[in-house]
């Protein structure tokens, strides 16, 4: 049986001025991608701080909490772990 590992996280910018909420199947991939500038918005923004990730094992419940996450008001995302 193969392992499915989905991950919806958090970046912020060095000031945590900006909050970017994501999923992917592979997390340091992603994370070097963002570095790279290959995502316009985190490029634009400068977001490549971590600072919350969560581990799903289906990729539809990955992509539900990625909604649910950016449905949430910045102090709720920022009590997730990404301090204002």
């Amino acid at each position: 049986m193969r392992d499915h590992n989905y991950y919806v996280y958090i970046l912020t910018n060095f000031t945590k001025t900006v909050l970017y909420v994501g999923v992917t199947n592979d997390l340091l991939r992603r994370l070097s991608e963002h570095q790279l500038g290959v995502s316009a918005f985190t490029a634009r923004y400068n977001c490549f701080y971590l600072v919350y990730w969560e581990h799903q094992q289906y990729v539809n419940n990955a992509i539900e909490r990625e909604k649910q996450i950016k449905g949430w008001r910045r102090s709720k995302k920022s009590a997730a772990g990404a301090p204002s």
